[in-house]
């Protein structure tokens, strides 16, 4: 024999295999009618357990871990198929599509929109970016400003989310999982850190430098190399206005060229940040749901079931429906023993069927889904 001998016994086998499985799906639809007839839970661990048990103990012990993994998966998708039915679609599924059918056809250019920071910050030129007539209103924390968007004082909030030197912003995860709220878009901006101190002040003068601690963590090396106290404060505007107020001469800050001209500094040295196509991506907040044209990004956060495989599963699901991954990141869950959630970015047209698909396979497959959003970037 030869290989294309073998191919011919595995594209046989593979035939056998689809007629089965097709076969099964529709005693699955058979049973998932029958459930929600009767009321019964679509869920029965103990007979999958069981099942699993027997199908491992039927295949010996080398094959035992495969077919484990092979009918976790079938499983699941069947559970999903069932899910599907009964609830004729997830709901998530109907609130997306209400969501595309309402939402106007143009992003709005001008609005009130509220973002943490002062006047100079990079939040300002984010908002800027996304909202080029808006009326910006500056909050003093980020949970200030998710505080604004769901009491209707602001339509929008603009917020830092990752930065590609320094990594995520992860108060602003927490704060997603912690307040009803969505991303509606997002845009990025280069961000060059100056150092900045008041007239007639020279680098050798500098004891201490302050800033928001993300900017003192993309510029680590600028601070090692001048052996400074390094302080962090609310955010980079703010810290160049306290070195304007402070009058000190051995005081700096990492500030925007903006802020130099804004708050009356001298610009020591510019692009002090470690890496030059330095880049914070920020995101765009609101109450409702929204979903423009053009949205191929959506962001989700998952709690998945403490066992194992079920990151894998989930994963498997974005392979299946050909749904390409920006991001996967886990987060603590707060009193919680070393549980996790899971933030994902997805590349998907909100138009395509796999798209929406996922939401049906999700059910039954996730203890927690939360839908942050789908939304454009702008670059």
């Amino acid at each position: 024999m030869d290989m294309k001998d073998f191919r011919t016994q595995i594209d046989e086998i593979d035939r056998g295999l689809v007629d089965l499985i097709t076969r099964r799906f529709a005693v699955v639809r058979d049973i998932a009618a029958y459930k929600a007839k009767n009321k019964i839970p679509i869920y029965d661990p103990a007979r999958e357990r069981q099942k699993l048990n027997d199908l491992a103990g039927s295949v010996g012990e080398e094959m035992a871990p495969s077919m484990d993994a092979l009918f976790s998966l079938i499983f699941d998708l069947s559970r999903s198929e069932q899910h599907r039915i009964i609830a004729g679609g997830s709901p998530l599924k109907r609130q997306i599509l209400l969501a595309l059918a309402n939402t106007p056809a143009q992003f709005p250019i001008r609005s009130a929109v509220a973002c943490q920071g002062a006047e100079g910050a990079n939040s300002q030129m984010a908002c800027e970016r996304i909202f080029p007539s808006g009326s910006i209103m500056y909050f003093q924390y980020f949970e200030n400003v998710f505080s604004a968007v769901e009491q209707g004082l602001c339509r929008y909030g603009v917020l830092p989310i990752e930065n590609s030197t320094a990594g995520s912003v992860n108060r602003i995860y927490d704060l997603m999982m912690e307040h009803s709220c969505y991303i509606v878009r997002s845009c990025r901006v280069k961000i060059d850190h100056c150092l900045l101190a008041n007239p007639g002040v020279s680098i050798g003068d500098i004891k201490e430098i302050i800033s928001h601690e993300q900017a003192l963590a993309q510029s680590q090396s600028f601070l090692k190399s001048l052996g400074v106290k390094a302080t962090p404060v609310k955010n980079t505007a703010v810290a160049a206005q306290m070195v304007r107020e402070s009058g000190r001469k051995d005081l700096a800050a990492l500030s925007s060229r903006g802020c130099a001209e804004l708050y009356g500094l001298d610009c020591l040295k510019a692009s002090v940040q470690d890496a030059g196509s330095n880049f914070t991506r920020f995101i765009c907040i609101a109450k409702d749901l929204e979903i423009y044209p053009g949205a191929n990004r959506t962001s989700l956060m998952m709690v998945l079931p403490h066992k194992r495989g079920s990151l894998s599963h989930v994963l498997s699901r974005f392979k299946a429906l050909d749904i390409n991954l920006l991001k996967l990141e886990s987060r603590p869950l707060a009193n919680s023993d070393f549980e996790f959630m899971f933030y994902f970015d997805l590349d998907s047209s909100v138009y395509d069927d796999s798209f929406l698909r996922i939401f049906d396979d999700l059910q039954g497959a996730v203890t927690t889904l939360k839908y942050l959003g789908s939304y454009s970037e702008v670059v």
